[in-house]
């Protein structure tokens, strides 16, 4: 069976927003761009299919998936296909997140200090499917760059751990377009100041009536030609999910 996920933690990526004014956006602070940002692909329920490919120098792999979520509280994610892993789930529900490995019938709680780990052997964590940290309440954020870029206005903004906050990442630097308020990249660093990773944002499209980024892709500073793609093919918002939904019953469910 899979190792089992370890850590977790990122955020900024899987996110963008909805189609703006640019006067509308230049009303708004940095906190509040980058909350829409951390938010886009979310919004208040949602419900996608995607699918992830997975690049390492040893091996290559894709998985289908469909993923659920309810504010910034709720989350769940299941594998689809490959038939080996359909039922593999992680479920998010407040600050608890566990992961069901249905080739031993097993639920496991991960503890935050694992939260960090790869994602089914992806470039992924755990947090970033689930989104248990959250840019905004856990990093100070301030303007870095305001100007143009590769013949577009962009903000840059740079978020720092707050003291208290339980965060891996040294810092996180994010590139947002100031026209559509979409971002182009989120750079994370270690605590000595190196590039740990690149997470990139493109093939922008309107699903459900929202401006959104098809397709993330995360490379690893430290291993050239490695990389993991997340694919979405469709999202709907708003959906009319409940908490009730998000239980462990259904985290070990077969729908």
């Amino acid at each position: 069976m899979e190792r089992i996920p370890s850590t977790l933690r990122c955020a900024a990526a899987i996110a963008l927003l909805a189609a703006l004014p640019a006067a509308r956006a230049a009303a708004q602070t940095p906190k509040e761009i980058v909350d829409r940002v951390d938010r886009l692909l979310r919004g208040a329920s949602s419900e996608g299919d995607l699918t992830m490919q997975i690049t390492t120098r040893q091996w290559k792999r894709s998985l289908d998936l469909r993923v659920w979520s309810l504010g910034t509280e709720y989350a769940l994610v299941r594998v689809l296909a490959p038939q080996k892993e359909a039922g593999t789930a992680t479920l998010k529900v407040k600050n608890d997140v566990w992961n069901y490995l249905p080739r031993v019938d097993r639920t496991i709680k991960i503890p935050p200090s694992l939260m960090m780990g790869s994602w089914m052997g992806s470039h992924f964590t755990n947090d970033d499917l689930v989104k248990e940290s959250r840019m905004v309440l856990d990093y100070d954020i301030a303007v870095s760059f305001d100007g143009q870029k590769d013949g577009a206005r962009v903000w840059e903004f740079t978020l720092t751990p707050k003291p208290e906050a339980a965060v891996v990442w040294g810092k996180v630097i994010m590139q947002v377009r100031q026209d559509d308020l979409t971002p182009a990249w989120a750079r994370y660093y270690d605590d000595a100041g190196h590039l740990a990773r690149t997470m990139t944002f493109s093939d922008y499209r309107v699903m459900d009536g929202r401006k959104v980024p098809a397709r993330l892709t995360v490379v690893p500073a430290n291993k050239p030609g490695e990389s993991t793609v997340l694919i979405y093919h469709d999202l709907k918002f708003n959906i009319g999910l409940t908490p009730d939904f998000f239980s462990l019953r259904a985290l070990r469910s077969a729908r």
